[in-house]
């Protein structure tokens, strides 16, 4: 059995708002993350629990929880903008 994910309302917004072509690409990332929480390209952000994922210029930041196997979307944003 795989990940269940969840999406925080911030970080649903923040796709809202994104343009079509790019929604479509981070919603494969993002699917992926059932089976895989931590694939190749994941990076853990340094002094938190959080990883992130890159697809084209936009970050999706999330964290893990492997005792109820669940990965909530926190953040997704433009690279310039997702650490702020």
């Amino acid at each position: 059995m795989g990940y269940v994910i969840e999406v925080v309302p911030k970080a649903e917004k923040e796709y809202l708002k994104l343009p079509n072509s790019i929604q479509s690409r981070i919603k494969q990332n993002i699917i992926s993350l059932e089976d895989n929480p931590r694939p190749v390209g994941s990076r853990k952000l340094r002094e938190s629990s959080f990883y992130r994922i890159r697809t084209g210029d936009y970050r999706i930041v999330y964290s893990v929880h492997d005792d109820t196997r669940i990965v909530k979307i926190l953040s997704i944003a433009h690279r310039r903008e997702v650490y702020r």
